[in-house]
């Protein structure tokens, strides 16, 4: 049974926590505040950095969220893609807006524009849904785009390239209930590979618009639970590494980071023992940066509470074991490695008014 109603981040709002880092994180800087749903971030060749901001809605159609208690979701047209400006704080400029959202009433958003990649300076944009695509057709022409892969323009001009969410409905490759909610995106020369989290699948997408089910990740243990993909990287080796969230209820230590070769054969683990990781960056080194956006539970369901939103950023360097660098994240959503040996990510994701991009300088792994 697929169950990733997580990662369409109907969640509730967790206050006071402070973030504390170790001695491998050696200073935080707030680059820009003041975001709406921030999600993915990637650095342009150009060395920019650029993120995606889900946005939170409007004023509709509404259609019904699949997460109980299944507040409405409603329309409109307010995901960006930002650049971050220099200067501080506040620090973005909109460079390509109108995308569509979903926002619950909280301003959450639960639908939009999650992730984004470069290949040279066209950025492609993946807009994640959540649920059975056909419920699209409920929000009329505002439904049309989402499940998406778009292409954006460095003009900040943009268009839909390919209906990803729609390979789910035609061949759900992994059973069960048909629910797609493509999410991370990798943009490699003559394909675009997305991690399709409700499909709990990498899709691959190419040049001609033709789609093709790349690999389906097992269920994840303890009870068979969801695999749920979150993001898809290239690693040093031409390789691909997927970080997963697992349905929930998050129990701790069981998300994995997976490799794959190249065409998607021979998924194994290459490293284990995370909690619900929402992203992954690989370094030329293979060290991992593995961001995580809940604490986890140890016991049976319910209770107790999988401290959802509760997250933390942790480094594996290659060979070694796993080490907080930053603890205390408020719904972390996004993690990047910059030109600079820095690590930057998403911080506060589900908020309407509050969403943040940190830099956080590092020591080399050993």
């Amino acid at each position: 049974m697929k169950s990733f109603k997580s990662l369409r981040l109907s969640f509730v709002v967790l206050a006071g926590i402070g973030m504390a880092f170790n001695a491998a994180a050696q200073s935080v800087e707030t680059l820009a505040s003041g975001l709406d749903n921030p999600r993915g971030l990637a650095f342009a060749p150009n060395g920019e950095l650029y993120v995606v901001e889900m946005g939170s809605g409007g004023a509709g159609p509404c259609i019904l969220s699949p997460v109980f208690p299944f507040p409405p979701r409603c329309y409109g047209a307010t995901g960006a893609l930002s650049r971050v400006a220099p200067g501080g704080v506040p620090g973005i400029e909109r460079v390509a807006t109108g995308f569509p959202s979903l926002g619950l009433p909280t301003g959450t958003a639960e639908g939009g524009v999650a992730d984004l990649a470069f290949h040279g300076m066209v950025a492609y944009v993946q807009v994640g849904f959540g649920g059975d695509p056909a419920e699209r057709a409920k929000l009329g022409a505002a439904g049309a785009v989402f499940g998406h892969l778009l292409q954006v323009l460095p003009n900040g001009r943009w268009r839909p390239l390919v209906d990803i969410a729609a390979h789910e409905s035609r061949n759900n490759p992994a059973g069960g209930p048909v629910d797609s909610n493509p999410y991370g995106v990798l943009a490699l020369p003559g394909r675009r590979i997305v991690a399709d989290a409700g499909a709990n699948a990498l899709i691959e997408a190419r040049t001609n618009g033709r789609t093709r089910t790349l690999a389906v990740l097992p269920p994840a243990e303890p009870g068979g639970r969801d695999a749920v993909p979150t993001s898809v990287t290239e690693g040093p080796d031409g390789a691909l590494y997927v970080s997963q969230l697992t349905g929930f209820p998050f129990f701790q230590g069981t998300s994995s980071v997976w490799r794959l070769n190249a065409d998607g054969s021979s998924a194994e683990v290459y490293a284990a023992g995370f909690t619900a990781a929402v992203d992954l960056a690989v370094s030329a080194n293979y060290d991992l940066y593995v961001l995580e956006i809940a604490t986890g539970q140890t016991g049976a369901f319910p209770p107790p509470n999988p401290g959802l939103g509760a997250g933390r950023l942790v480094r594996q360097c290659d060979g070694g074991t796993a080490e907080v660098l930053l603890d205390g994240l408020v719904f972390p959503t996004g993690v990047a490695l910059g030109p600079d040996d820095a690590v930057y990510l998403t911080n506060r994701g589900t908020s309407a008014t509050d969403g943040e991009i940190l830099r956080l300088e590092v020591s080399a792994c050993p």
